[in-house]
C-alpha cells in the first residue's frame, strides 16, 4: 500500500467518523429536548400535587369496613 492509498483510506475513515459524530450530536440534542419536556411535565405535576385541595372526611369509615 503506497502513501497515497493510505491517505485515501484515512480520509474515508475520517469522513465516516465525522458522520458518526454528527449523528451522535443530533441524537444528544433530541434527547436533551425530550429531557427538558419531561422535566417541565414533572414540575407541572409537582405543582399540581402541591396545590391540590383534597380533604378526606374526618369521621368516614374506610371502604373496607
Amino acid at each position: 500500500m503506497n502513501t497515497e492509498d493510505r491517505f485515501i483510506d484515512i480520509e474515508i475513515k475520517l469522513a465516516h467518523q465525522e458522520d458518526l459524530v454528527e449523528s451522535l450530536n443530533l441524537r444528544i440534542y433530541e434527547q436533551q429536548k425530550q429531557i427538558d419536556r419531561l422535566e417541565g411535565l414533572v414540575a407541572q405535576l409537582a405543582e399540581h400535587l402541591r396545590t391540590r385541595t383534597v380533604q378526606a372526611p374526618v369521621n368516614e369509615r374506610p371502604p373496607h369496613y
